[in-house]
């Protein structure tokens, strides 16, 4: 049986994620996800990230290297999107790293380096 590699490593500079013309976090302290051969994903705390405007979602999941997932939308001031941000809050010890972290769906939400 093959194994998936996880790897979290500090993701370098400043990261800004946003979404209906606003920026809803911003991090110099966001950590870089790779899983294997998939794009890196990138997890804000949630101290940098504007949690008025997320509200979780019922959308709930399981990753088997990762844990429950919980889905949040973002709350924008003319449209909602729907499970657009999730977090691991009590990840598989392998990725505890990221509990309570959150990231953001890249096909809805611009998450970039600045």
């Amino acid at each position: 049986m093959m194994t998936t590699q996880i790897r979290i490593d500090p993701a370098e500079g400043c990261w800004v994620a946003r979404a209906e013309g606003a920026i809803i976090a911003e991090s110099r302290a966001a950590l870089m996800l790779t899983e294997g051969a998939r794009a890196p994903v990138i997890y804000f705390p949630r101290a940098d990230v504007a949690m008025a405007f997320l509200e979780p979602s019922a959308r709930v999941t399981r990753c088997p290297h990762k844990g429950e997932t919980a889905y949040f939308s973002i709350m924008g001031p003319s449209a909602t999107v729907p499970d657009a941000a999730w977090s691991y809050e009590a990840p598989l010890p392998g990725v505890a790293g990221i509990a309570g972290a959150i990231a953001f769906d890249p096909a809805l939400v611009t998450v970039e380096r600045i």
